[in-house]
């Protein structure tokens, strides 16, 4: 069974969340997964109804007419984007924690979204719903951002810093490669000058052989390649090297620990924030 078999994309229908669904529709057929649609209906009305008891009939029947209103919108998006959804779903409450609900009792294994459209000073910060979805969700999170052309998933960036959970991310992204026929690389960033390169070259050793191995026990010509580059900051690096050998994707984990979890492991959500590409996200919880 393939480790993508629901998909779940959520809409706020802006141009980035369009994209997001060019993304989402490569990964459902790609991967052969069911494709559902959710957009989130804010819902004001408990605290109208407190306020106005009389209201409450009208208040529910906008809500009502709005949820009818955006599984329309869902359905002309269908069309025009000629990517078939196997379920569409309007919720109405708060949106990131209404997406982290829906891929849980939808038993999505991928959530996908745009990270909203950003400008100026806002570049280096990612969209408050997309953040919170990012730190609560229990499966990856694809975050995309609107770029020129369609998406692409051929050549795949894993930044590594060798820790024993990185085998997960590892996993992950070698299951991606294998069903995009694309190709992998890793990369160390230094961000403080005067590290021994050859305790790097020892660690990156031991990561390929063992990728290695895997590659001829599966019978995959999966390409890979390592590098190391060095930066300032790790963030900066990996979005740096990224832009400047034109990949397709970055995998990554959210962060490395339940405790520090509301600070999102801040080199991915730096990351997401600044880089143009897609970032696949993994969570704590898919260990």
């Amino acid at each position: 069974m393939s480790f993508i078999n629901h998909i779940l994309w959520a809409t706020d229908y802006s141009d980035e969340s369009r994209d997001a669904l060019l993304h989402a529709g490569l990964f459902a057929s790609t991967f052969s997964a069911k494709l559902s649609a959710l957009h989130v209906v804010p819902d004001f009305s408990p605290v109208l109804y407190e306020s106005l008891p009389a209201a409450e009939a009208e208040l529910t029947g906008r809500i009502e007419r709005a949820q009818a209103t955006a599984e329309a919108k869902i359905v002309d998006i269908s069309r025009a984007q000629g990517i078939r959804f196997d379920n569409v779903l309007v919720r109405k409450g708060s949106a990131a924690k209404a997406i982290c609900e829906a891929a849980a009792a939808e038993k999505a294994d991928l959530v996908v979204i745009g990270r909203t459209g950003l400008s100026g000073a806002a570049r280096s910060a990612i969209g408050s719903v997309a953040n919170q979805v990012l730190r609560a969700s229990a499966v990856p999170v694809l975050v995309t951002k609107k770029r020129p052309g369609g998406p692409s998933v051929r050549k795949i960036l894993v930044p590594t810093d060798f820790s024993g959970r990185e085998e997960i991310e590892r996993d992950c992204a070698w299951k991606l490669a294998k069903a995009f026929n694309g190709s992998l690389a890793f990369l160390y960033v230094m961000e403080l000058f005067g590290h021994d390169f050859r305790l790097t070259d020892e660690l990156f050793k031991t990561v390929l052989a063992k990728l290695k191995s895997r590659r001829a026990k599966e019978h995959e010509d999966i390409d890979m390649t390592e590098d190391v580059v060095k930066a300032i900051y790790a963030s900066d690096g990996i979005v740096e090297y990224a832009d400047t050998h034109k990949y397709d994707l970055i995998v990554m984990s959210t962060n490395v620990g339940k405790v520090a979890r509301f600070l999102l492991g801040s080199t991915t959500e730096k990351v997401i924030a600044r880089s143009p590409l897609p970032v696949f996200a993994i969570p704590p919880s898919a260990d």
